[in-house]
Parts: C-alpha cells; sequence; structure tokens
C-alpha cells in the first residue's frame, strides 16, 4: 500500500510539473482510434493541445500528460506510451498487475471498424470476416459467444426486422456451424420472412446436427402441414 501511495504522489508531482500542452506534430501523429479490445475502441483527441479520450460513453476524459509520449488515465489506472514505430500504437507501462503480459492497442485506419460497428453499418460480410478473425485468435472470446449472437437475432426478431435477424444468424451459423440451435434460429428468421426454401433448408441442417431438435421438428412439421 505504501508503494502505490508513493507512486501516486510521484507522479501527481511529476505530472504537476509538466506542461499539459502538446506539439503540432504529436497531436497530428496520435489523434484517431486505437482498438482497446477486439470489439472496443479508445479515441484519442486534442482541445486546445491537451489530450483527451473518449472510451466506453464517456467523451471527455482528460488524460494528465507524465512526459512527451506518456499520459495517465485515471479511468484505467494506468499510464500510456505513445509509441511512432513501427506502427503508431499504445502501450501500458508495465506493472505488476498486468502479470507479465504487455498491453499493445494498435492505431486503426480511417475506415477501419470493429465488428459490432460494421454490423451498425449494415456491412455484414465484413462484420462476418472480422468476427471469424477474433474467433481464430482467440476461440474462447466472449465476443462470439453463441448465445449473444441468437439473443441479439431474436432483439431483432421482435422488431420485425427480419432481415437483421437472418444477418446475425447467418453470423452465427458460420461461427458455431456444429450447433443445431443456429440453424434452427435461422430457418425459424426465415421462416418469418415467408421463405420457407431456406427455412426448411435450414431446420433440416439443425436436425443433421440433432434429430432431437424440438423447434426444428416443430417448424417442420407446420410447414408440410400447409
Amino acid at each position: 500500500m505504501k508503494k502505490i501511495l508513493f507512486a501516486l504522489i510521484s507522479l501527481t508531482l511529476l505530472v504537476s510539473c509538466t506542461s499539459q500542452k502538446n506539439s503540432e506534430s504529436f497531436i497530428g501523429a496520435t489523434s484517431g482510434r486505437y482498438l482497446f479490445n477486439a470489439n472496443e475502441v479508445l479515441e484519442i483527441y486534442f482541445e486546445e493541445n491537451v489530450m483527451h479520450a473518449k472510451w466506453r460513453g464517456n467523451n471527455n476524459i482528460e488524460l494528465l500528460k507524465v512526459n512527451d509520449s506518456s499520459f495517465y488515465m485515471k479511468e484505467i489506472n494506468e499510464k500510456m506510451v505513445f509509441v511512432k514505430a513501427p506502427k503508431m500504437h499504445i502501450e501500458l507501462t508495465p506493472k505488476s498487475e498486468h502479470e507479465g503480459i504487455l498491453y499493445h492497442f494498435k492505431k486503426m485506419s480511417d475506415d477501419e471498424k470493429t465488428p459490432s460497428e460494421y454490423f451498425k453499418a449494415k456491412e455484414f460480410d465484413k462484420a462476418l470476416t472480422a468476427f471469424l478473425i477474433i474467433q481464430k485468435e482467440d476461440s474462447l472470446n466472449t465476443i462470439i459467444k453463441e448465445n449473444k449472437f441468437n439473443s441479439l437475432g431474436y432483439d431483432f426478431v421482435r422488431k420485425n426486422d427480419f432481415d437483421a435477424a437472418i444477418e446475425v444468424f447467418k453470423i452465427n451459423v458460420a461461427l458455431h456451424p456444429k450447433s443445431s440451435n443456429v440453424f434452427d434460429s435461422l430457418g425459424e428468421a426465415y421462416l418469418l420472412k415467408k421463405d420457407t426454401v431456406n427455412a426448411v433448408s435450414n431446420f433440416k441442417k439443425a436436425l443433421a446436427i440433432n434429430s432431437e431438435n424440438r423447434s426444428a421438428k416443430r417448424f417442420l412439421k407446420k410447414i408440410t402441414e400447409k
């Protein structure tokens, strides 16, 4: 506890002796969006040459300048270092709590989006590609959990936006092709859109994976009885 208190006091003293203004070249190089995690952005901007950030709904976070390349963000209790080479990125200053992990946040290109942003922009193919990349890098990432996509898909169903629901369920199928449930959900969305051909196809795929899928059986029976 004494070490932490001493570190905070030292940082406060250092910050108080450092001008919070930044050079135009530094502002130009560092302004922009950084990939904070696989589906979340930290945006850096400047007001009157002072660094600010937008993060998790807070659009006016002022970062404290420690030196020409290091800034303290109290919201995450971390000192961030802006590194130009090989490409501009942010690194968190190593500390015991990191357990030896080096945190590296790359700067995003102007046209780059997170998977969720691609989806909101209805760029579904790009969203799928981005989610598949996440799965390849970390198959246990909670962002790509089957139940999350299923819940999102049914949110659109409840809003009668069947096209969006279909796109969500198609992404879920691509991410979880061995799940009977994802094909059943996609089949239901097609059925609600009155596309019985694709509905039947997906219900049959659901049953091929799990012959006891009662929902798929029920929907198929409903279709054939018409």
